[in-house]
């Protein structure tokens, strides 16, 4: 039987595949209902299996990678930080993950409040009285870290599944 056990990350871009050669009738775009079913019924799987913290953490490690790859590919990491904002909004947008917007910041401490409306993750769920976008926030850190070589801590304070019809994102830079 093949295993595929390791101790680190091996995921690389080049991993995606082809999508267009992949996908030539379909092509390279998929509802949200396709990706939501696949990350809430892994969601509910991992917790079942592993407890909630757990899977959280491990989802917020998920995202992280992908907004560290995504950042590499599909943003330009040289760019001052108002023009990087904008090309990451635009690539969101583009990529239909999700409108981002800049509520407050705070660059000399690292400090940002974000906004990301009609979220892949979580935009017309059923209230919970949750926030549900642990995958968001590893996503927003990891491209973050990418940008600027340091870690970040980002935290869901709001959420459609919790009410609110925006998810917002507490953002900070780690002490090191």
């Amino acid at each position: 039987m093949f295993k595929e056990e390791r101790d680190c990350n091996k995921f690389s871009w080049e991993d995606l595949g082809d999508l267009e050669k992949g996908r030539p009738n379909l092509g390279t775009m998929v509802p949200v209902l396709a990706y939501r079913l696949l990350q809430y019924t892994w969601r509910d799987v991992l917790i079942t299996e592993l407890g909630v913290n757990r899977t959280n953490d491990i989802i917020i490690k998920a995202g992280r990678l992908a907004g560290t790859n995504f950042c590499r590919h599909m943003l330009n990491r040289e760019l001052g930080f108002d023009e990087f904002v904008a090309e990451l909004q635009q690539t969101l947008k583009e990529q239909a993950i999700g409108l981002l917007r800049v509520e407050q910041v705070d660059l000399e401490k690292m400090r940002m409040t974000l906004t990301v409306a009609e979220d892949l993750d979580c935009s017309g769920l059923p209230f919970t009285d949750e926030v549900v976008c642990q995958y968001d926030e590893g996503f927003i850190a990891g491209i973050l870290e990418a940008y600027t070589g340091k870690p970040f801590l980002v935290k869901e304070i709001d959420c459609w599944a919790s009410g609110d019809r925006v998810c917002r994102f507490d953002v900070k830079i780690l002490e090191e």
